[in-house]
């Protein structure tokens, strides 16, 4: 088979050499288009459920929300195993598939899943799942720079308009905003108080959640003009809160500033982030999306972020704390330059071992032929170019010249074989030697 090979190769030079003409055309295509990251994506199949049920313990989060998950959730088909974590007011499970399965058919199966369990859970609690990214999609940290702005200001701003901005940049999963404070209307509850009125906690949170409420009304025409009557009944200040009538006692309404103090506060946390010991700082992680190029995700935030700083309050910037586009950008030069240094030196070895030119360009030339249709491959296999798979490339290299150099050696030694028989065939006379 192999010696069919090479005769058809020597009889069809043109064919052979067109044909790797278009080899290289195109490896130099994959090139341009292959996805770029630092590296490798090595995360399992996951998919992740996380559930709130705020000011409740892990025991119960475990008991009434984590174990009815799970257990619903491991009958799905190519699940591997399923894994859980409750804590105070969050539950994470995390669903394994095996590794050939799609991503997005995965997140359909779980989410078909849930929305058939609803009732195993307690009331008001609904699950929701993770974004669509990896373990390994934290591709760009960011703060904001923002003298003399309070923590709860930057958290808005962050929040209400940079967010939802990053959001629409293609492929990205998330932004997942950190730090700061989340404002938030808190009532004080005096329970020495609610105990001299008769009242209960449920009396007051059934109070405030009838009236924080719009109501719609019908359509009214006057003079053939149309007018759309409609209740306007959302809170919008601490007074609001405070002036509403919980019940009526001979007459006189007991309010909720009668048993409680209405307060503007931030959400309780459980834990802060402090950026280089200066302080608290307030920011956004990029999460990156299955399968997309984090090379120009990257690139395409950054220039979301310069359209976004036009409309960030004055004196306030990003300030850019984790980026592994520097990280990609180093380690893709890395590596360039060693394959640069690596073809070269192997070149020059060449040339100077075999001391025959067209034998060197004969070897020298699979080089890059080999290294561009390595990259057909990895775009077939969707695999990235990291540093992982340059690197395997770049080691490559002595096994690509080694062959061309044994494929020479054996050529010439054939020739010279056969040069020295019919050289003996000439000196013996026989006319038929051509």
């Amino acid at each position: 088979m192999v010696e069919k090979l090479i005769a058809f190769s020597m009889r069809n030079r043109f064919l052979v050499l067109l044909f790797a003409a278009g080899v290289f055309a195109y490896g130099i295509y994959s090139v341009k288009t292959s996805k770029i990251d630092a590296i490798p994506d090595l995360s399992e199949n996951q998919v992740i459920v996380l559930t709130e049920w705020m000011g409740r313990s892990p025991q119960i989060i475990e008991d009434q929300v984590t174990y009815p998950l799970v257990t619903n959730l491991q009958g799905l088909p190519r699940v591997k195993y399923v894994r859980a974590n409750s804590m105070f007011g969050m539950s994470f499970v995390y669903v394994i598939f095996d590794d050939d399965v799609d991503v997005y058919w995965a997140r359909t199966r779980v989410l078909e899943r849930l929305s058939s369990i609803g009732n195993s859970l307690p009331e008001g609690v609904v699950p929701a799942m993770g974004p669509d990214g990896t373990g390994v999609g934290h591709i760009l940290w960011y703060t904001l720079d923002a003298p003399g702005m309070d923590l709860g200001e930057q958290r808005a701003v962050q929040d209400w308009y940079i967010k939802f901005a990053l959001q629409n940049v293609a492929g990205v999963s998330e932004i997942a905003s950190f730090g700061g404070f989340q404002k938030q209307y808190q009532i004080t509850i005096d329970p020495n108080k609610l105990s001299y009125y008769k009242l209960s906690v449920q009396d007051v949170m059934r109070t405030v959640n009838a009236n924080n409420n719009e109501a719609g009304g019908r359509k009214f025409e006057m003079s053939d003009v149309g007018y759309i009557i409609k209740t306007t009944g959302y809170l919008k200040s601490m007074e609001e809160i405070g002036s509403l009538a919980v019940k009526t006692q001979n007459s006189i309404p007991v309010r909720i500033r009668d048993v409680a103090t209405v307060q503007m506060s931030g959400e309780s946390r459980l834990g802060i982030f402090d950026y280089n010991g200066e302080g608290e700082a307030v920011g956004g992680i990029v999460v990156l999306r299955y399968g997309e190029n984090a090379d120009e995700v990257i690139k395409n935030v950054k220039a979301k972020m310069i359209e976004v700083s036009k409309g960030l309050p004055e004196g306030v910037k990003f300030n850019i704390v984790y980026d592994r586009g520097e990280l990609i950008e180093e380690s893709i030069s890395s590596i360039t330059t060693t394959l640069i240094e690596e073809m070269i030196v192997v070149t020059i070895i060449v040339i100077v071992f075999l001391f025959h030119w067209r034998s060197a360009v004969s070897i020298v030339i699979q080089i890059p032929i080999t290294i561009a249709a390595s990259f057909i491959i990895l775009n077939a296999f969707d695999i990235s170019s990291n540093i992982m798979s340059l690197t395997g490339i770049a080691l490559a290299i002595g096994v690509i010249v080694d062959n061309g150099i044994i494929m020479s050696e054996n050529a010439y030694k054939h020739l010279a074989v056969r040069q020295a028989e019919l050289g003996e065939l000439r000196k013996k006379g026989d006319t038929h030697v051509e």
